[in-house]
């Protein structure tokens, strides 16, 4: 009975977001702009918002004009499903989130390239950039400056996909003119559902409450602990979900990639790119092409931090996929992505909030065989966050990446190697994670990770 009427719920909000969004839209372009320079509601930028305790935000894409009928019927039927054993409460969406939803809608379905002007004439098929963004604008500002300097960059079509909306990353992005740029908006935020699943719904069950004293409280999602007897955190939650809608909107939704067979390349708002990272992907994928048809991903690097790149940094690597060394700088094509798309059930039900080592589970369940990578001795991805999730220091990306940058500089002659070499072939077998991680035992999570395939 409580799925039923949870149900009913996600449907009417699933209409409430469908009629935002078309009454944005016909609300005109001007009124977007507008709110897209300033935080809806206050008219105050992002920094200032934010000294004002307003809460963090995100945003959303759903499909477009034509589709767009077909597509929000997709939806209903799809989120109809996302989740159980939750009871019906009245959802009073205020102004504010409101604004965010259709912003998100009315960007998503837009799909603007911006600097189309001052760089017309990207190649064809050359590679595409993904930086999954959370709020970490200083961080973002590295990565941007260090993609900035790469050689090649105006080539790429680099694509932000935001789980927060703010106006502070939005300036930082609209600063980028050195290559051609799409913003997608991840739609189940915790932003945009605030005090509801996906989001923190105040009657979800405590982490930390054993299962028996939750059946008695009659909680939300009481039958369904982790493999730890923990409950669901959505702020854990969120990465997981945001990195498997990403990689399904990337390949199916974006108009300009509609049947693309190029690389795409998965990074996050706190790495940082050595100025040769085009250049040598490049040449990995040629190399791959004529030396190892069989590996099934490449790898911009491990986090291991070579010092000196001399008789190095032209060698390749081919060995065990792992999700501990090879999750940055992930490349993929449609082949391997299409493969993933199998495993969808598998992904999306395995008990671990973390999509690297949800990847990792499937190389050795449900892929055709285990992922053999091909990775540069020298890494041309590096890791500067130095906080994050797991870390409650302070952060100080400047001096992280004052590091990265003294190491490239020192290095700067062995940069651009002219040919690359596999110097080292691993025998490829099992690597199974150690252990579930948990966090993601939630049947609504589950069945909201399976829909956005079928949103698409």
């Amino acid at each position: 009975m409580r799925f039923r009427i949870y149900k009913r719920k996600l449907f009417i909000l699933t209409l409430v977001v469908i009629a935002c969004g078309f009454a944005f839209w016909n609300s005109g372009r001007q009124r977007k702009n507008e709110a897209f320079i300033q935080n809806p509601g206050t008219g105050k930028t992002g920094k200032e918002q934010q000294q004002h305790g307003i809460r963090k935000i995100s945003n959303e894409s759903q499909p477009a004009h034509k589709q767009e009928v077909d597509a929000g019927k997709e939806q209903q039927h799809a989120v109809r499903k996302i989740s159980e054993s939750q009871p019906a409460h009245k959802q009073a969406v205020d102004n504010e989130t409101s604004v965010y939803i259709n912003i998100a809608f009315q960007l998503n379905f837009d799909q603007t390239i911006k600097n189309i002007d001052k760089i017309p004439s990207r190649p064809q098929g050359d590679v595409v950039v993904v930086v999954q963004v959370h709020n970490r604008p200083d961080y973002l500002k590295l990565l941007i400056e260090s993609l900035r300097q790469s050689k090649g960059i105006e080539n790429v079509l680099l694509i932000f996909s935001h789980d927060f909306w703010s106006a502070d990353i939005n300036q930082i992005i609209a600063a980028v003119d050195f290559c051609q740029v799409i913003q997608i908006f991840f739609p189940f935020s915790i932003q945009l559902y605030p005090n509801e699943f996906p989001g923190n719904d105040p009657k979800d069950c405590p982490r930390d409450i054993d299962k028996k004293d939750a059946e008695k409280l009659k909680c939300n999602n009481a039958a369904f602990p982790d493999s730890f007897g923990h409950y669901r955190e959505a702020k854990f939650s969120q990465t997981k979900h945001h990195w498997w809608w990403k990689l399904h909107f990337v390949w199916e939704r974006i108009k300009v990639l509609k049947d693309y067979e190029g690389l795409v390349l998965l990074i996050e708002e706190d790495h940082y790119m050595s100025p040769d990272f085009y250049h040598v992907l490049k040449k990995m994928w040629s190399k791959k092409i004529e030396e190892c048809p069989d590996c099934d991903v490449l790898s911009l690097g491990a986090y291991t931090r070579v010092q000196d790149f001399s008789g190095k940094a032209d060698k390749l690597e081919v060995r065990t996929w792992r999700s501990t060394d090879h999750n940055m700088g992930l490349v993929l094509n449609r082949d391997v992505y299409q493969k993933l798309i199998h495993c969808t059930a598998a992904f999306c039900t395995y008990d671990d909030y973390n999509w690297d080592w949800t990847l990792q589970y499937l190389t050795v369940t449900c892929l055709p065989k285990f992922w053999k990578v091909m990775v540069p001795e020298v890494p041309r991805v590096y890791h500067a966050g130095d906080c994050g999730m797991h870390h409650k220091k302070a952060c100080k990306p400047s001096t992280e990446s004052a590091k990265i940058e003294s190491l490239l500089n020192s290095n700067q002659q062995y940069m651009f190697p002219e040919s690359l070499s596999i110097s080292k072939r691993f025998s490829v077998a099992a690597y199974s994670p150690h252990v579930k991680n948990g966090g993601w035992g939630d049947i609504r999570d589950h069945e909201l990770c399976k829909s956005y395939h079928r949103l698409q």
